[in-house]
């Protein structure tokens, strides 16, 4: 069945889900200050979402909620409480994973759409024939799963039933993000919302009869990380995805900032729109996707499990950073009379610097800074050192809200 998918993008604040708005998205998904597995994420008070939510109807865009801790019996009245105030500003659906949420939620708001999470590990398709039966509308495939096996899932269940695919962002070492490691070198338990991440520290192996001598596993001299993956990118394979029935595509990163997400939405959204019209013209126009997407944040790219399973390649052996091209400085909140425009800084910058205005359109606009000012007193200034201060910002050209103000690194 041939399908325009959805473009289904994370935010980790209101500021992001604007940003996924504006750029592209056609479904956002965010997390609340409870019973979402991002607990370090900056998240949602409910007046933030009921803000959210109002923003992006407004644009035609979809917010999704998660909710898709493992609950514990502590966590139950809790979640009650939770899903009655969400009833009230009335998300399009909510992400589930534990079947006691699952109950929950239809016995509280069962006007609100489910969504079963990754987290279920759903990987065959009498799982999915389960979800949908118990009054799920969407299910969301373990990151296991190669695309022939996403086919034969779509075989096998409903066409009113959707599937969600992770298509970009980080990839979990462990079964679909089910993972004890943090919980057991940190306390910090990963099915609580609380991951640190420790598939990204560097590790060396010891011999038993060997105490204290550590052999690399990789031979580099600044060790090993073994357990670190690459990210996962579908750029490329978008008409795959569609081919296998894929209704959803998914962005990973209800973390990452404005920057990160305003260039995955509008990359995927361009590459999208492309392949509605012609599949000649989304290969005609794969190079600038590929710069594009190259352009944020990530730790080099890998196709996961589609194509079958990973090998080695997958991994990367020796650092642990992400690559970074591109420095966010701010979104454009307002322009005066004057042609300056507010913003509210996040990193340097100086007057007589030449930034980018990042635009919703695909185009990136060179200008330099001509003058800076404190929003609240109007004193000028040659740099902009606070992160979180409030700036009139002069360039050379006048940008338009919503617009982001990025700049290239050499």
């Amino acid at each position: 069945m041939s399908r325009h998918p959805e473009l289904l993008i994370p935010a980790s604040s209101l500021e992001v889900l604007k940003t996924a708005v504006i750029f592209g998205a056609d479904a956002v998904y965010i997390g609340g200050e409870a019973y979402g597995l991002r607990a370090k994420a900056k998240n949602f008070s409910m007046e933030e979402m009921e803000e959210g939510i109002r923003f992006a109807h407004g644009q035609g865009v979809k917010v999704y909620v998660t909710a898709n801790i493992l609950a514990h019996n502590r966590d139950l009245e809790g979640a009650k409480i939770y899903f009655d105030e969400l009833k009230r500003i009335a998300p399009d659906a909510l992400i589930i994973s534990d079947p006691g949420l699952f109950l929950t939620a239809k016995e509280v708001c069962p006007e609100i759409d489910i969504h079963i999470s990754t987290q279920a590990n759903n990987v065959n398709y009498k799982t999915f024939q389960f979800w949908q039966k118990a009054g799920a509308v969407r299910v969301v495939t373990g990151r296991e799963l190669s695309l022939e096996e996403i086919r034969q899932i779509r075989e096998q269940v409903s066409d009113t039933l959707e599937i969600e695919t992770f298509v970009h962002g980080a990839m979990c070492i462990s079964y679909s993000g089910r993972c004890l490691l943090s919980n057991y070198l940190t306390g910090r338990d990963a099915n609580q919302g609380a991951c640190t991440h420790p598939c990204r520290w560097k590790y060396a192996v010891m011999e038993e009869t060997r105490p204290g001598e550590y052999m690399p596993v990789y031979e580099n001299e600044r060790g090993t990380y073994i357990f670190n993956s690459k990210d996962l990118c579908m750029i490329e394979h978008i008409p795959d995805l569609i081919a296998a029935g894929v209704d959803s595509l998914k962005v990973e990163g209800r973390m990452k900032t404005a920057l990160y997400v305003a260039t995955v939405a509008r990359t995927y959204r361009k590459a999208l729109d492309d392949l509605a019209k012609s599949r000649e013209q989304y290969e005609r126009n794969m190079p600038w996707y590929l710069e594009q997407i190259a352009a944020c944040t990530y730790r080099r790219f890998t196709t996961g499990f589609f194509y079958g399973k990973p090998d080695e390649q997958a991994q990367i052996y020796d650092s642990n950073t992400y690559v970074k091209d591109y420095t966010y400085l701010g979104m454009v909140k307002e322009t005066d009379m004057d042609g300056r425009c507010l913003i509210e800084q996040r990193n340097k910058f100086t007057v007589g610097e030449t930034l980018e205005i990042m635009k919703p359109d695909g185009r990136d606009v060179d200008v330099k800074v001509k003058s800076i000012q404190d929003a609240a007193t109007g004193s000028f200034q040659d740099s902009a050192p606070h992160a979180r201060q409030l700036l009139l910002v002069a360039l050379e050209q006048i940008p338009e809200k919503m617009d982001i103000l990025r700049r290239k690194e050499s």
